[in-house]
């Protein structure tokens, strides 16, 4: 859906609902603290915790019954890398084999942006450019997850693990549904423009950004020979660490505003994606620093939760 459209589709109220939960829950975390002896706040703490976080979370037993390990995390990329690729592929068919898409995704791009498709639909490059990022993205922190992270005996809940691998599955989808309503004409080059350049360039250092991220905090558990010596839990240092103790998070934020800007920015969808993206990781964030704060008496005041100097 773009800007001059009226009304929103069922895509953007999905999107618009999860940004207003993890809002809803940033705010409720901030609020109900002082009720940490209510079993129902306990339950709340055990659905937006995950990993360190909640390792020291005073649980029932009955609920430890639904924790699934951290670790399963290199799941949602790998369902990532192997769906959004095939929408790649769908889509790399379209463009230069003129196929179709198959119906089934045809009848479900129409229910989710309630724009029927038509047969003069023009390919779109930001549609391509953003499908292709995504797919990259989503190679590397498999990558990463497999090959540079080292998971201690984390969890996280079995419903936030279904969240996550549906997530990316919708996600690629909504991609689509940007396309379905795209306006762009003309040939893959003459649609060529600077925020297409902006945005790829904004994703890069992005990438880098999380990517050297992942790296310390893998190396806070390894020894010079790439070992790993510990499972504990350390104060990051380097980098941006110095500045905001998840600056992972904040480069997650930056990926999702670089996509905005691939799509030039006039995608209302994608914007309630990268507002979604900014309540998700800013609970996250907040929850990794209270605990960073309360566990590391010397941790730096001066750093940030999520936002370089603001947040």
């Amino acid at each position: 859906m773009s800007w001059s459209s009226s009304g929103l589709s069922c895509i953007d109220i999905l999107w618009s609902f999860l940004a207003l939960c993890f809002l809803v829950a940033f705010c409720a975390h901030k609020v109900l603290s002082k009720h940490e002896t209510c079993g129902l706040y306990m339950l709340f703490q055990d659905l937006i915790r995950y990993g360190k976080t909640k390792q020291n979370l005073k649980r029932h037993e009955w609920l430890r019954v639904l924790d699934v390990p951290k670790r399963w995390f290199w799941h949602f990329y790998a369902l990532s890398v192997c769906w959004n690729g095939f929408l790649l592929v769908l889509y790399l068919s379209f463009i230069f084999q003129h196929q179709s898409h198959p119906s089934w995704l045809t009848v479900m791009l129409d229910i989710l942006t309630g724009v029927p498709s038509t047969d003069s639909q023009v390919p779109q490059l930001s549609t391509l450019l953003v499908q292709l990022l995504l797919w990259v993205h989503s190679l590397r922190r498999l990558l990463e997850c497999l090959f540079v992270s080292v998971f201690s005996d984390g969890t996280m809940h079995l419903v936030q693990y279904v969240f996550g691998l549906g997530y990316y599955i919708v996600l690629g989808l909504t991609v689509l549904c940007s396309d379905h309503v795209g306006k762009g004409t003309g040939s893959l080059l003459s649609q060529l423009d600077w925020v297409h350049v902006a945005g790829v360039t904004l994703f890069t250092a992005a990438s880098l950004l999380q990517h050297q991220s992942v790296v310390l905090l893998a190396r806070l558990r390894t020894g010079k020979s790439g070992a790993v010596e510990t499972l504990a839990h350390r104060v990051p240092k380097g980098g941006w660490f110095e500045l905001v103790s998840c600056p992972h998070y904040f480069a997650e934020l930056l990926i999702y505003i670089s996509l905005a800007l691939v799509f030039g920015g006039l995608s209302l969808t994608w914007w309630f994606v990268v507002l979604y993206v900014l309540f998700n990781q800013s609970l996250a964030a907040q929850l990794c620093h209270d605990l960073y704060i309360s566990k590391y008496e010397s941790y730096p005041r001066h750093r940030k939760a999520f936002i370089p100097f603001v947040f």
